[in-house]
Parts: C-alpha cells; structure tokens; sequence
C-alpha cells in the first residue's frame, strides 16, 4: 500500500505541477529509433507484471469463503490499479518529456520531476525497493500453492499437498463439465491461454541470450520428472486397487517374532504386547557360536523365568543380527508375520549415542528384504 500510495502521490502532483520541479532534460541521452524488437523487449520486460495477477489465481483457496468471488474482486482491484498507475506514468512521461538515460530510472525521473529532490523523492524510491524484493518473492510465496495442486494430480509427491485451475486448464474445465454459458468462458480462458503462450514466446526470444535458454532447457526436464512421478503413482495406485471396493477382510494366522538377548523388564513387556497382537509368539535370540557360554546362561535363565513363550536360538556365523533372523523368516509356515523390537528411549536426548542402533539396523533389514510388519515398542527410562 505505501507503494500504490507513493505512485499515486507521483502521479497526482505530476499533473497539478505546471513545470518539472527538478529540470530532467539533462539526463536525456542515447536516443534510438523504437524499433520491432525494442517493442518486443519492453513487452517481455513488461510481463513480469503478471506475475502478480497468476499469483492470485494460484492463491485461490488461501481466500476466505467465498473464495472465488473474493479473488475475482481481488484480480479487479490489481488490474485498476495497475492501470491507474501505468497511465499516470506514461501521461507524466509525455507530459515532462522524460527519456531513458544512462544509471538513472524513468520512475525516477518522473519523481523528480513530480516532486523534486527532497524526502518524498527517497520515500518513492525507497517503497519502490522494497516492492522489487517482495516481487522477487512471488516465486516462493506462489511456489507452495503451485506444488500442493501439482501433488493432487500426481505430478509431484504427495507430500507436497500437505498445504482453480487456471487457463488453458480451465478452458478443459469448461469443455468438460459444459454449464450454462460455458462456451463464452472457455472462448475468454481460450484467449488469455493464447496471450499467454504469445507472451512466452516473446519473453523466450528476447531473454535467450541474456538466460532464458536455462528455462527452455529446464522446463522439459521438470515436466518429463512429474511424468515419470505420475506415473509411478499410477502404478502404486493400480496395485493398491485405487477406486474400487476390495473383498472383507477375513483373519490370517500369524506369528509374533520377538528379538530378545536378556531377561529383563523390557523383555517382558515386549512379550506381554506380542502375546496381545498374534495367534502364536516365538522369542528370537541371536547369539555366535563361539559365546557358548553366554548362550547357555541365556537359556538357563529363560528357564528359570519361565514366561510361557517358545524360545529359539539362531548363531550368526559373522555376528550379524539380521541374516539368521531373515533366514528364520523365510521358513515360518504362518502367512502373517509381526516383528517386534523392543527399543529403551533414554531419558535426555544426548544419550541416544550410547545406544547401539541395533533396533535400527534391524528394522531397516526387516522392512527391506520382508513383508513383516515391523513393530518398534519404545521403553521410557524416564
């Protein structure tokens, strides 16, 4: 608002003021003919104005209820304003017969001219900065909305979701559905389409060579990415039987497996739960042949406690905690298989480091490599 205030001010002393207040013929330096390709230029350069009115259009469910019609009114105000504010400057530019010159703006210029060198000159031009870096936001500000309605259509991950068609999209909207009228809506969204793909054109040619080749090179790449995106999820989705109704579910006799190393306190929780969440549960230690010793105690133990559930004991070759238990896996008869890692969450988290990870490394082997579902039951010491 201090922008549209400070060129509106510019625009208003302009036309009261009978002569420059700041004499500008000075700076007028380096006249050329206006030929096709500087109308061309000033075009594209005049482009960026737009961003503003497809920023609404994107912003459209951010809008309180009723959304459309508060953006319509929104899009309607932008565009008057813009309008205002360009025909101002263009009148002042012809009235005070301001030129481009060389390290100094035509908005400047017309400033001075409307209001001289004082404060109200550095006010405008100080507004005027900051619109240029909130403008050079849009593309952030926009790019959320953008990648929410990507994510909906599958182009994007759909993570990017957790946050109105536009044009060309919306002349298939009309097409589409066909409500009344629809055919004077999509002839309209037909011609901005078309405005559009012109002035992407012109933006294209004349920015080329000063970096618009990085957009013809990058822009294919990105769409051929959301393809190969979309169609991922389409895959996912025809697996998954997205759309129709699956059969009822019916039970399936399953297996708890419990990876346990001593008789302790977070042993017999996890085997309260396991006994909870399965037709049979089987208590899994891991030990090496060459620890014997300990492997026997382990059991003399187990005995001792006698908690009702079957233990087996797998050695591992090479130490590793993974390959028997996979192996052991692979050869139970029951279709459905839970895994259970009973896990300590200390305290502070500083004392996560003097854990050995082994839940971790497990599941992550566990939900690679099988179809088991991987419980992780977490035992808080605090």
């Amino acid at each position: 608002m201090i922008y549209v205030g400070a060129i509106l001010l510019v625009v208003v002393a302009g036309l009261i003021r009978r002569e420059p207040a700041v004499d500008v013929s000075h700076q007028v330096s380096g006249l050329h003919t206006v030929g096709v390709l500087l109308l061309l230029k000033a075009f594209a350069n005049g482009c960026a104005s737009l961003t503003g009115v497809e920023a609404i259009a994107n912003a459209v469910p951010s809008f309180r209820k009723p959304r459309v019609r508060r953006a319509q009114r929104a899009e309607v105000a932008l565009g008057a304003l813009l309008a205002v504010m360009l025909l101002g400057i263009a009148a002042l530019i012809e009235k005070f017969a301001v030129a481009p010159a060389d390290g100094v703006t035509v908005l400047a210029q017309v400033t001075r001219a409307s209001l001289g060198d004082g404060p109200l000159f550095y006010v405008v031009q100080f507004a005027t900065v900051v619109l240029l870096a909130l403008a050079a936001n849009t593309a952030f500000g926009g790019l959320p909305v953008l990648a929410e309605l990507l994510a909906r259509d599958n182009n994007l991950p759909h993570f990017f979701a957790l946050r109105a068609d536009r044009q060309a999209g919306m002349v298939r909207h009309w097409v589409g559905e066909r409500p009344a009228g629809w055919r004077w809506r999509a002839g309209l969204n037909g011609f901005g389409a078309l405005l559009t793909f012109v002035a992407a054109i012109v933006v294209t040619g004349s920015k080329f060579g000063e970096g618009g080749w990085l957009i013809v090179v990058a822009l294919p790449l990105m769409v051929a990415g959301m393809e190969w995106v979309h169609r991922s999820y389409a895959r996912i989705g025809a697996r998954l039987e997205l759309g129709r109704t699956p059969s009822p579910p019916r039970p399936r006799r399953s297996l708890v497996v419990v990876p346990v190393h001593a008789v302790t306190r977070l042993t017999r929780d996890a085997l309260s739960a396991a006994l909870s969440l399965g037709d049979r549960v089987v208590a899994v230690n891991v030990t090496h042949p060459e620890d014997e010793r300990q492997a026997r105690a382990f059991v003399e133990d187990w005995d001792r406690w006698d908690p009702g559930v079957e233990l087996v004991q797998l050695f591992a070759a090479h130490r590793r905690l993974d390959e028997p238990l996979l192996t052991y896996l692979a050869e139970v008869p029951e279709p459905h298989v839970f895994v259970l890692i009973a896990e300590v969450e200390p305290e502070h988290a500083w004392q996560r480091m003097l854990q050995n990870q082994r839940g971790a490394v497990l599941a992550r082997a566990l939900r690679r490599r099988t179809d088991a579902v991987v419980c992780r039951m977490r035992f808080r010491v605090s």
